[in-house]
């Protein structure tokens, strides 16, 4: 569990200090170019969640959020945490939500600033946290589906 606290809090830190840097650097609605047709940082203040779906919903969001953080500490068993990728994946997760509750419950927003695109086609802005969650998610999903199938195969579950 020591190794779910520690990604946890390096993840929610690097998320504040990362979103700190930029709203120190950047005005409200500010975009930097970094590789032109393709990528900026940005600082966009998102009241939802991706896409600002459940715009001006703070306080259900941060009520989730906590929920979330309750519910994967009780059935924390069950993320089969003797393995060191459900450790990782658990703690990716952890971090991100913490770090996007703390703007929730200080700001009563989420400082997004990581802007993809090409073209006329746009991805949502997203910060650290996010990532973090996204990565989390999948690593997750993946060491799972990969047990679930040596499991099925009579082979020994892979201790990634």
């Amino acid at each position: 569990m020591q190794w779910v606290a520690f990604i946890a809090v390096v993840v929610a830190v690097t998320d504040q200090l990362t979103k700190w840097l930029v709203v120190r650097s950047l005005s409200e609605d500010e975009t930097r170019v970094v590789i032109s047709g393709f990528f900026s940082l940005v600082n966009w203040a998102n009241p939802g969640t991706a896409w600002s779906i459940l715009k001006d919903c703070n306080l259900m969001l941060v009520v989730v959020s906590l929920l979330a953080l309750v519910a994967m500490f009780f059935f924390r068993h069950t993320f089969q945490l003797q393995r060191l990728g459900s450790r990782v994946a658990l703690g990716l997760i952890t971090g991100g939500i913490i770090g996007n509750l703390i703007d929730r419950v200080r700001l009563h927003h989420v400082t997004d600033f990581l802007y993809f695109y090409i073209g006329q086609y746009r991805w949502p802005a997203f910060n650290v946290a996010d990532s973090a969650i996204c990565v989390g998610v999948g690593l997750y999903i993946i060491f799972s589906w990969r047990n679930d199938v040596a499991t099925r195969k009579g082979q020994p579950a892979i201790s990634s």
